[in-house]
């Protein structure tokens, strides 16, 4: 499940906490362009807390923005409610600058194609959001650096993490401000380490672990693997160490990988990127990554502690996305977007991502908003994206499920977050895990971005065939995931 449909639910779960009504997906089409801005201000609104007083045009008239959404979450009914008061809001207290609110479905990647459309007419936006890193990337070259319009308007980022302010330092510029982050954790059930006799795993990043025996450990996937074997239990209650274990009848999994993307799995051992060389198109398979692959691999064939790709398919084993749902399952690395599913279990609580050669590594994803380069009126845009990052945050951030970037909002966002469950978690693990990400970000541009997915991503080939098939040579495997694509970048424009 791809974190746009999570984050729509993350949303619908927010917004009931507030009243609201679920969110089903928006029918906008894209040749209504989603409309303007329909909701009238009902508050006098307050003005930008970072951006500097508006200008008119050189003819007297508003200068005209427009906002394009969705190539990302966005277009549900709930957070489009949302979004239009935040552009009336606006519009009402800057009659000198006019954003027009455009929502195009992201649903068969129709947003994608409308704004490449737009662009390729001259006719493009000038905001655009809310998007992660991964979308954004495919349009590469297209953002504008943002660097001297920071300078210029003396925009304060100290109030953000500086190795989340970093993800965003291209070699196209400063793309992006902070908006939305959802670092990783290790989710587990507190009730399935007591069953086992085993103490929890830390949760401070960069503790030790402590052995039933007393003796302390470095948290590290070795040691997950150990501990993860031992919560590993089939039918008859024996565990992966024990002699006479049925790897065909488990009953609880000890790890759950994230294995939405293999660039994704690959990263939690270690940040990295698949694009080398002076034009980016030659494939470089990081270390780190096929150690993680091969880490996988044996943690679904050998170890039999993570499920096969047909336990991961299936409805009847895996029914609501993620395994560690399920409550059969004793730990799981994911996303802290993925707590929307978490509503039936009271026993879980967040622990810290386990280190691979010394380094630990919380794989991020990052929603924000960006300006095109295209955009004939940067500084205005820049205003209006000043106060989506500011003012309007807090409203946006509820509306789309989101943790602040901005570490001043995050008490907010954790208590939004803890209102959600029965039981109380230890936020704090993703706060510090934000100081963690992977950077290069595992979602970096390559070349033929959505056919190379088709090889790596969630479905691909290799994803699938690696959680599928057993007694494969993983070197193997690896070296001929590089070839098949330097075969698909070598024919890319």
């Amino acid at each position: 499940m791809d974190r746009i449909r999570a984050l729509g639910l993350i949303a619908a779960t927010a917004l009931l906490a507030g009243a609201c009504g679920s969110a089903a997906p928006s029918a906008a089409s894209p040749s209504q362009g989603g409309g303007a801005a329909s909701a009238a201000a009902t508050e006098a609104p307050s003005a930008a807390s970072e951006a500097p007083s508006s200008t008119t045009s050189a003819g007297g008239a508003p200068v005209e923005l427009r906002w394009y959404c969705c190539l990302g979450g966005g277009e549900a009914p709930e957070q489009k409610k949302v979004e239009d008061k935040v552009v009336a809001d606006w519009n009402a207290a800057h009659p000198d600058i006019h954003v027009t609110f455009e929502v195009v479905t992201y649903e068969g990647n129709v947003a994608n194609e409308t704004l490449a459309t737009e662009l390729q007419a001259g006719n493009g936006p000038d905001v655009v959001g809310p998007v992660g890193i991964g979308g954004a990337n495919a349009f590469k070259g297209k953002w504008l650096d943002l660097a001297p319009l920071i300078q210029k308007n003396n925009y304060d980022l100290s109030g953000f993490p500086e190795q989340v302010v970093d993800i965003y330092k291209l070699d196209e510029g400063q793309v992006g401000i902070p908006f939305a982050i959802y670092p990783s954790v290790l989710f587990y059930r507190k009730g399935a380490f007591e069953e086992a006799g085993l103490n929890e795993p830390p949760h401070k990043w960069g503790d030790q672990y402590t052995m039933p025996d007393g003796s302390k450990v470095d948290w590290t996937y070795d040691t997950a693997r150990e501990i993860g074997k031992k919560l590993t239990v089939d039918k008859s209650n024996k565990d992966a160490t024990q002699a006479g274990f049925d790897p065909k009848h488990i009953s609880q999994w000890g790890l759950e990988l994230q294995r939405d993307d293999l660039r994704g799995t690959g990263a939690y051992f270690g940040a990295g990127q698949l694009s080398s060389g002076p034009d980016g198109k030659t494939v470089q398979i990081p270390d780190t990554w096929a150690a993680g692959w091969k880490y996988y691999y044996q943690s679904i064939h050998t170890d039999h502690m993570d499920m096969t790709d047909a336990q991961f398919q299936s409805k009847d084993i895996n029914p609501n996305d993620y395994p560690f749902f399920t409550g059969n399952v004793a730990m799981s690395l994911n996303f802290l977007w993925s707590t929307y599913g978490l509503s039936d279990l009271d026993d879980w609580d967040m622990a810290a991502v386990p280190s691979f050669n010394g380094k630990q590594t919380s794989v991020l994803n990052a929603d924000t908003f960006r300006i095109l380069k295209s955009s004939k009126h940067p500084d205005e845009a820049f205003q209006f994206l000043s106060y989506l990052l500011g003012d309007a945050s807090q409203d946006l951030l509820t509306a789309y499920g989101g943790f602040p970037a901005r570490t001043a909002d995050q008490a907010a966002g954790i208590e939004s977050l803890q209102a959600q469950f029965k039981n109380t978690v230890d936020w704090q693990v993703a706060v510090d895990g934000a100081n963690y990400p992977d950077n290069p970000n595992f979602e970096s541009w390559m070349p033929a971005y959505n056919e190379s997915l088709g090889l790596v991503g969630s479905g691909g080939k290799y994803l699938t065939r690696w959680g599928t098939t057993p007694g494969l040579d993983m070197d193997t495997e690896i070296a001929n995931l590089k070839k098949d694509l330097q075969a698909i970048w070598d024919k890319a424009p």
